[in-house]
């Protein structure tokens, strides 16, 4: 077995059974913060930086790595901690997501853990909307916070993009409205975009936050006799969520006799070949990197298509 291919069936079996890489780190102070390692390219020494003009603060500016130009932004003011001082003293840790490569500057980086998501937990409810936080956990009686990475870079660089008209056609609008789509993410931001495609869409929706919620509701659904199928066209799940990731959730659905004709689209910043390979392991029927809307749209609208056709 190949180095590559001996990291990638470790990685398939840590996601496989709810578990997950987290990358430590701090910021200011002794408080650690963690991210999933799947999304990490590499950490370096921080580089020589490049201002940008025009961009917003937290921004320290573009260095040139491995990947070409990327852009530099300070984590610490990202949530919203004063200025990390002198930059070049500092860690880059190099990332991709939603098919976008950035670095995040921080001042060091702590150590890797394996971790159940059972034991990953939403932020505390007094937290509030604005907070940064996507989960926390514990680890040798010590709080780590998992920082919701999608919403720091939808308040950096938000995407400003709707589904395209052409997509949208008079069929579609007419008959939309009869179908519910089940959503599934922890990440305030990445939920948002989402309602808002299939609103746009004119599909119905119910949103939830994490894939224990998601499957207890589907079975409360199920015992009280309801057909899953005739409930919900799909359901459109993030992959990292606190309690259950969406590789587990999809594994219990197909495993389920009265689930498992449910239609299961993985919507992850997570990407590349590692995904692919896991979306074949738990029966997901598609998977799409976050966030292209048209992409999004046209497999919606596919499943659209093929229900009314399968009502004729």
């Amino acid at each position: 077995m190949t180095n590559s291919a001996g990291k990638l069936a470790a990685r398939n079996k840590i996601a496989g059974g709810n578990r997950m890489e987290l990358l430590l780190f701090r910021l200011r102070g002794r408080q650690l913060y963690g991210i999933n390692v799947f999304k990490v390219k590499e950490i370096i020494p921080c580089p020589r930086l490049t201002s940008l003009p025009h961009h917003t603060a937290e921004v320290r500016g573009v260095a040139h790595v491995r990947e070409g130009a990327i852009s530099i932004l300070d984590l610490g003011m990202a949530i919203r901690q004063p200025p990390m001082e002198n930059p070049r003293e500092n860690f880059v840790i190099v990332t991709e997501y939603n098919r976008r490569t950035q670095g995040f500057l921080v001042r060091e980086v702590d150590r890797i853990v394996n971790i159940d998501w059972e034991e990953v937990h939403p932020p505390p409810k007094g937290s509030g909307k604005n907070s940064f936080l996507t989960a926390v956990t514990q680890m040798d009686n010590q709080l780590i916070e998992i920082i919701d990475v999608e919403k720091i870079i939808a308040s950096v660089d938000p995407l400003a993009q709707g589904v395209s008209s052409n997509l949208l056609t008079d069929e579609i609008k007419a008959i939309a409205g009869n179908y519910h789509i089940l959503l599934v993410d922890d990440s305030s931001v990445a939920r948002n975009q989402v309602e808002r495609n299939l609103t746009e869409t004119g599909v119905q929706f119910t949103s939830l936050t994490n894939g224990k919620e998601a499957l207890d509701y589907l079975n409360n659904l199920a015992d009280e006799g309801k057909n899953i199928s005739d409930e919900f066209l799909m359901i459109i799940s993030d992959i990292e969520m606190p309690e259950m990731d969406g590789y587990t959730l999809t594994n219990r659905i197909k495993q389920d006799p009265r689930l498992s004709n449910l239609t299961v689209l993985l919507h992850s910043s997570l990407s590349g070949i590692f995904n692919e390979a896991m979306v074949k392991k738990v029966g997901a029927n598609f998977f799409l990197a976050k966030y292209d809307a048209d992409e999004l749209a046209r497999v919606v609208i596919g499943e659209i298509k093929k229900a009314a056709t399968a009502k004729r």
